[in-house]
């Protein structure tokens, strides 16, 4: 395994992170602890979930499925950099949603319990409310981190104008601010590579690129319907739209003779300023077969035509002007 330092910290973390999404809708409890024991013997030391995952209001069944692994023992809890979030419904009340000091202090008190721990690494807001004052939320925050409940603080789906106010006021307090930004971001969505990179580059903010395969479509889905094999619901419609972009996108990878996931992610791994793509195995093989990707070597030529078949975009404004 590789690692690097999330953002601007020396937190280091493994340049994969193992997504919980799947766990308990998709992917059985059991299933799930092998899965997180596996990556912990393949060296991912850095997992992602959320309050909201398992998708039953003010549960938190994926949390509470982690928690119920670290209460295994076995050091499990001191081996990994967890990371969750807050911002989603979890209930029905006026503070049981979205930003201020009172929702983040129910919050994270609630995902500590869910999870059998006492501080969580990273705590991450699931989206920007511009409703809240950035001195209200860093002051949450703030109190959190001098109790010891959480180490850093990141964003997730923010725009680059929300980065940096968000750090610009942080550090009128003399608060590290925000350490990291998780974006939709793969080849077929580049749309970060205008303002939020950039923005992240100056802040020091390690990215953590969420749904880096396109719900799959990137990993080979052509090849996967010719063999009768079905793709996720609901990508039918975009994968016809993008048909002729990924006839191109998959016999580049065969001619490279590697797998379309395992490029896909590989070209991520190229922009310094991400840190971890997330990876969201709903069984041990996709995870085992992820670890490939550290090892696909992508040179100028490469990445030359891969951005010939997705085209990016150029950092504001010089990407619609002079």
């Amino acid at each position: 395994m590789q690692y690097t330092k999330l953002g601007k910290t020396a937190l280091k973390v493994s340049r994969l992170c193992l997504g919980t999404m799947n766990f308990g809708p998709e992917t059985s409890e059991e299933d799930s602890f092998k899965v997180m024991d596996r990556a912990l013997e393949l060296g991912i030391n850095f997992f992602d979930t959320a309050n909201v995952y398992g998708w039953k209001k003010g549960e938190g069944i994926t949390e509470q499925i982690i928690g119920r692994w670290f209460a295994q023992g076995g050091g499990r809890r001191d081996k990994v950099v967890i990371a969750t979030k807050v911002y989603g419904d979890m209930g029905d009340g006026p503070n049981d949603q979205r930003l201020n000091k009172l929702t983040i202090r129910k919050e994270l008190d609630a995902s500590l319990k869910r999870m059998q721990t006492d501080y969580i690494d990273l705590y991450q807001m699931h989206h920007v409310w511009r409703d809240a004052p950035w001195d209200e939320l860093w002051e949450a925050f703030e109190t959190a981190q001098q109790q010891g409940k959480i180490l850093y603080v990141g964003s997730s789906n923010f725009g680059g104008w929300h980065i940096a106010q968000a750090n610009e006021q942080a550090a009128k307090r003399g608060n590290l601010g925000l350490v990291s930004e998780q974006s939709k971001y793969h080849l077929l969505c580049r749309d970060i590579e205008r303002e939020v990179i950039p923005a992240c580059g100056a802040y020091g903010l390690g990215i953590i690129p969420w749904s880096p395969l396109a719900s799959g479509i990137l990993g080979g889905a052509l090849q996967k319907m010719a063999e009768g094999r079905r793709s996720q619901p609901g990508n039918q419609a975009e994968i016809e739209k993008r048909r002729p972009q990924l006839e191109k996108w998959e016999a580049l990878c065969a001619e490279m003779g590697e797998k379309p996931a395992d490029v896909a992610l590989a070209w991520m791994l190229k922009n310094p300023v991400v840190a971890a793509p997330i990876i969201g195995p709903r069984t041990m093989e996709q995870l085992e077969g992820s670890l490939r990707t550290l090892d696909v070597n992508l040179d100028a030529e490469a990445l030359k035509k891969i951005d010939e078949i997705f085209p990016p975009f150029k950092t504001s404004p010089e990407d619609y002007a002079w």
